[in-house]
């Protein structure tokens, strides 16, 4: 049998546990003056800042960051159809990065009940040195599986070993759409945040995080 050409895909994906929470936590006041609004909105704003970088001192908290304050008006409608005055909106955007899920439960616990804050989302994510080397690990070995397979492909024609012509990200090769999550390492992952009616505590449960990796390669088997 003369040179025949093995395109093949491989794939490969890793469960991670997460090893940093972010945060996001808005404190927002409203009335009918602007001054009063935002003054209100800074004072609301301190013990949460306070509580934030007493963590960052000690550990807890890796990194943090507090967005400017936002104010907007807005001039609602009564039920006769009449704008009334308007009422002013102001909130500051605080996020905050924990080394460990058990110590961000136990801040959320802390500072949800407080007058004027609002817990937001979590991302639960790896550090950049993390991220790389298993990004690193996984596409080696969506490349092992490509070769393997060729190599299983090659042998079941009574061919020898497979000799690499090209390897590419997903679509690169072939003029074919990329499917979700193709290409080289991607990482996706979320969080579960529970708590029973009426108490004081919140736990938050991560997923693990799953990088995968898919690429496309030929190889000449003769």
């Amino acid at each position: 049998m003369s040179e025949v050409t093995v395109t093949v895909r491989g794939e490969h994906e890793a469960r991670v546990a997460p090893e940093r929470a972010t945060i996001r936590v808005t404190v927002h006041a409203e009335g009918p003056e602007r001054a009063s609004v935002v003054d209100r909105v800074m004072r609301l704003a301190e013990p949460v800042r306070d509580s934030i970088t007493t963590r960052k001192d000690d550990g807890t908290i890796v990194e943090w960051t507090s967005k400017r304050l936002s104010v907007r008006a807005e001039r609602p409608w009564n039920n006769e159809g009449k704008r009334l005055a308007p009422v002013y909106y102001a909130s500051i955007d605080l996020t905050a990065t924990f080394a460990e899920a058990s110590e961000l439960s136990i801040w959320v616990s802390d500072v949800s009940p407080w007058d004027g804050v609002e817990v937001g989302w979590v991302n639960w994510h790896l550090t950049p040195e993390t991220n790389s080397r298993i990004e690193r690990e996984v596409a080696a070995e969506a490349v092992g599986v490509a070769v393997a397979r060729a190599q299983t492909y090659a042998t079941a024609l009574g061919l020898g070993d497979v000799v690499p012509i090209e390897i590419a990200d997903v679509g690169l090769i072939a003029p074919t759409p990329a499917p979700p999550f193709a290409g080289m390492a991607k990482a996706r992952g979320s969080a579960l945040a529970s708590a029973d009616a009426g108490s004081a505590s919140m736990e938050y449960e991560p997923d693990e995080i799953v990088i995968s990796a898919t690429v496309e390669a030929r190889f000449l088997a003769s």
